[in-house]
């Protein structure tokens, strides 16, 4: 029977944890119908679901008004979506990554309750929802809050499962694993399995493999994560399978796409800064308590979480192409530790997480609103329709001899109308999407400086350092700058007629 007493701290508990939920909920949708649709990603997932909806295309993605299979249909499903109910701007973008942000954090409260007890679910639910990486993937246009939960979920499942007895769950785990399938590609499938291969061999229990209950588990599998796959390989063929399976997939755990990053430290840097504030407070207490950490025998729940942990970082440490955003679905399991360590630090961890929301508050409208707005083509799409130029030509200036000057897809996201870049006729062939390398990305359209119309007006975005190059390479042209915005120039530009 309840006293006074504890009635009151039940009572207390359940505000501080709606005081908390709708705090997340405040900080992930704060500022979101201000923030521009940035480049190089953000922009990418936009223009393509609207293209996808002004086509009434549900199924395949396209961009630039060619197909492409840059990633799986389920995130363009929550844009076209958003889009659908909001209409096409930078609120609807963002609706579904936030929504799906909150569920992120009520899946790391009901884990840790399940594992643990309240206070450690609570705690838990703070640090991963004032992590620096979830302040940031709240808000932004890519696939990964969606891919964390679905991924967390296939392990969630499989642990309850295992612990239960119950295969309802092991069953939940394949259907979990068919929409990760769905939302970021064949990762979803095979990493959540080598987790669960790792933790019953520690466990020396590997047997419990046999017991997942295959035969229904993989149809419900392929049904939800492989009916796409089958439909696009109709639609489009060897091609589908070219560009996304061997592409996004095999090239990019093979050929680093950005060379620089592939380097042995540099998710020891992601978790540093990624996890932060936490990481360091964490590192503290492990310096502070590691004989106790050494010597004590850790529980199953703890082995599990520890697994989940690491095989991440090191799997995706082996693959040669690396991203900010890969090692994230770690951050549920390493939470739940933070916890655990933090116990004994609850008002700490209260006031760090209270102080945390208000910066993040402030940074949304004091510098991402500004920073947005400058990574962006939202201005210069702006001015391009302030000017009235009709039908006129639009291109972007290029120079592939020396390096890629930004393409800015969300200026066409923005502006609404085709945008070619500019490229010499000679280097047409080395630029253009082809077999398994990255020019497969190059999907944006081209247009050859020497097929410029001449005698008639064009306007040219091009970066300011390369007003010269530009220049160069049309020596007999007229220029006039008509407009300037972050950086980007619009030039009209005459030609003389051909002789």
């Amino acid at each position: 029977m309840w006293t006074g007493k504890g009635m009151g701290e039940k009572v207390m508990r359940k505000q501080q944890q709606a005081l908390a939920l709708l705090g997340v909920v405040i900080m992930v949708f704060a500022g979101n119908h201000l923030l521009a649709i940035t480049d190089p990603v953000e922009s990418n997932y936009a223009l393509t679901a609207k293209e996808m909806l002004a086509a009434g295309d549900w199924i395949s993605p396209r961009i630039y008004g060619n197909f492409w299979y840059d990633k799986p249909i389920f995130f363009y499903w929550e844009l076209l979506a958003g889009f659908s109910l909001f209409g096409v701007n930078e609120f609807a973008a963002r609706f579904f990554p936030a929504v799906v942000s909150v569920l992120d954090v009520l899946q790391v409260w009901y884990f840790a309750k399940k594992l643990y007890d309240r206070a450690t679910a609570f705690l838990a639910a703070l640090i991963f929802a004032t992590t620096t990486a979830f302040f940031y993937l709240s808000k932004a246009v890519i696939t990964d809050m969606t891919f964390i939960f679905f991924f967390n979920s296939v392990l969630i499942a499989f642990y309850l499962g295992y612990r239960s007895g119950s295969r309802r769950y092991y069953l939940l785990a394949f259907l979990f694993s068919g929409l990760t399938v769905l939302t970021k590609g064949p990762i979803g499938f095979l990493l959540p399995g080598f987790i669960m291969l790792v933790f019953l061999c520690l466990r020396r229990k590997p047997r419990e493999l046999l017991h997942l209950g295959w035969l229904p588990g993989l149809a419900v599998f392929l049904v939800v994560g492989g009916s796409w796959y089958y439909l696009m390989y109709r639609l489009h063929g060897m091609e589908f399978i070219t560009n996304f399976f061997g592409v996004q997939n095999f090239l990019r755990a093979t050929v680093s796409e950005h060379a620089r990053d592939d380097v042995w430290f540099y998710y020891i840097v992601i978790f540093l800064l990624g996890f932060c504030p936490w990481s360091f407070l964490v590192l503290w207490r492990v310096k502070k308590t590691w004989r106790d950490l050494y010597a004590r025998r850790w529980s199953e729940h703890a082995v599990f979480l520890l697994t989940w942990a690491v095989i991440i970082h090191l799997f995706f440490q082996c693959m040669a192409t690396k991203y900010v955003t890969y090692t994230l679905p770690a951050f549920l399991p390493m939470a739940i530790l933070a916890a655990r360590l933090l116990k004994e630090r609850t008002v700490l961890v209260k006031r760090l997480a209270a102080a945390c929301w208000c910066l993040y508050l402030v940074l949304t409208f004091a510098v991402a609103v500004p920073l947005c707005g400058q990574q962006s083509g939202r201005a210069i799409a702006a001015s391009l329709r302030n000017l009235n130029v009709d039908d006129a030509l639009v291109v972007n200036c290029g120079d592939y001899n020396v390096e890629r000057i930004r393409y800015r897809t969300s200026t066409v996201f923005y502006y609404g109308g085709n945008i070619p870049e500019l490229i010499h006729r000679a280097d047409m062939e080395r630029v253009k999407p082809s077999g398994l390398s990255w020019n497969a990305k190059n999907v944006m359209p081209f247009l050859a400086y020497e097929d410029l119309p001449a005698g008639v007006p064009f306007f040219v975005l091009c970066e300011v350092p390369r007003e010269a190059y530009l220049k160069e390479q049309l020596p007999q042209g007229t220029f006039e700058t008509v407009g300037e915005e972050n950086g980007m120039l619009i030039i009209k530009v005459v030609l003389p007629p051909a002789k």
